[in-house]
């Protein structure tokens, strides 16, 4: 891709005097580079449009590659989770590894030959109405210069994963031991015969327990809220699978009467695991509320046989010790936060009403929060995972073909 390039100005910092170059790029910006920014660059590839990905991180999918866990596969089958225009290889399993996924992300990128710009970090993105374009500010690269970016299209794929979660608790400052997000666990080695106190139980927080517990850990659960856990499969069906194939034909709660029933059956009552399921079915509150139902592989029968404990919320911590709000107090050697993650896209996209303040994400729900105004799209924010994704990239891919073909490019005159 050629771009075409002019100096700015300067700007100064001392000792130094640095340069703010600036690029004028003929297609869409996209910031980020893991699976949706990914699937957006091949799709406007397929359609003969470049487009420029920024990252922030030395490597494209940096969640996946960084900040999870070694033990990590895909909870859905593959065939939900591939991107546009390239399937899994048939030898991966169903539930391709962490590793895998990975390497059929670089395979993805090599194959479309998406090259982002890494060690870019997006410090703020404005569309300037004097010229009709958007205007990316960077900072990066070896000598940390800084960069401006210049395009009629800005695609936000951040995700919904793209800064740590870390809560408030009371007195966590006087623990003492270790105390670590997961997005900075790998594996329960280090913590072989330690107590471990795992806040989060959603589908990490189970993980991270059941992975413990492989390790000879002795991991204790918090379950602050109502959770619906479901079976991976049933009759041998991704749960998933059979879900997406019943709300064709039958309303959503009847579908999650159905779900429920059979993981009744399956799992049995997670009430008394300390597991107590939401008033909504699994499906209704995913759509209401975002809420994923937790995808069990072998965690529950962990809690069964008395391996992982369960807590309700946290009162305080103590040092090595914590209180829960039923009074019970208990001694614990780490940690492990899994609190998940956040969007960061209203710490750098300004002047722009498509994204709420409060959360991050688009104010118009799926199917309807890819497009914005002014040429800015959103991509990885459905809340259905990849294959939001893959779904969103194909329909901006088209909308920017379309607004090429019959608006050509001008060159900026007052920008």
């Amino acid at each position: 891709m050629e771009f075409v390039t002019e100096t700015l100005g300067k700007r100064v910092h001392d000792p130094y005097v640095e340069e703010t170059r600036f690029l004028m790029i003929p297609g869409p910006i996209i910031v980020g580079s893991g699976p949706s920014g990914l699937a957006t660059a091949a799709c406007l590839k397929s359609r003969d449009i470049p487009s420029l990905i920024l990252e922030r991180s030395t490597c494209i999918a940096s969640l996946w590659q960084l900040k999870t866990y070694d033990r990590l596969r895909l909870h859905l089958p593959k065939h939900f989770c591939e991107l546009p225009l390239m399937p899994f290889p048939s030898s991966y399993p169903t539930y391709p590894t962490k590793q895998q996924f990975v390497q059929y992300l670089e395979s993805y990128a090599e194959h479309f030959d998406l090259k982002p710009v890494f060690n870019q970090t997006v410090e703020e993105a404005k569309f300037d109405r004097r010229c009709g374009l958007w205007r990316v500010r960077t900072t990066g690269g070896k000598k940390d210069e800084t960069m401006e970016y210049v395009s009629r299209w800005l695609v936000v794929a951040t995700g919904e994963n793209a800064e740590e979660v870390m809560p408030e608790i009371d007195g966590i400052a006087d623990f003492g031991g270790p105390i670590l997000h997961t997005s900075s666990y790998k594996s329960g080695e280090m913590f072989s015969e330690k107590k471990v106190l795992v806040v989060g139980c959603g589908n990490s927080g189970m993980e991270v327990c059941l992975d413990l517990c492989n390790f000879n850990a002795l991991p204790s659960l918090v379950v602050r809220d109502s959770v619906h856990v479901l079976p991976q499969e049933m009759l041998g069906i991704s749960t998933f699978g059979i879900s997406t194939s019943l709300l064709k034909w039958f309303p959503v709660q009847v579908v999650d009467r159905f779900l429920l029933r059979m993981s009744r059956l399956v799992l049995g009552d997670t009430d008394r695991l300390g597991l107590v399921r939401p008033k909504l079915g699994p499906l209704e509150r995913k759509i209401k509320c975002g809420k994923t139902p937790v995808l069990d592989v072998g965690t529950l029968a962990k809690i069964r046989s008395g391996h992982i404990k369960v807590y309700p919320e946290l009162k305080r911590v103590m040092h090595y010790s914590a209180e829960f709000v039923d009074g019970r107090v208990d001694n614990f050697d780490a940690i492990i936060l899994a609190t998940g993650y956040k969007s960061n896209v209203p710490m750098w996209l300004k002047g722009m009403n498509m994204f709420c303040e409060k959360d991050g994400f688009p104010r118009k729900p799926f199917p309807n929060g890819w497009k914005g105004e002014s040429g800015l799209y959103a991509v990885g924010f459905t809340k259905l995972g990849l294959l939001g994704a893959a779904i969103d990239a194909k329909k901006i891919a088209e909308d920017i073909e379309v607004q090429r073909n019959f608006l050509p490019l001008a060159r900026p005159q007052h920008c």
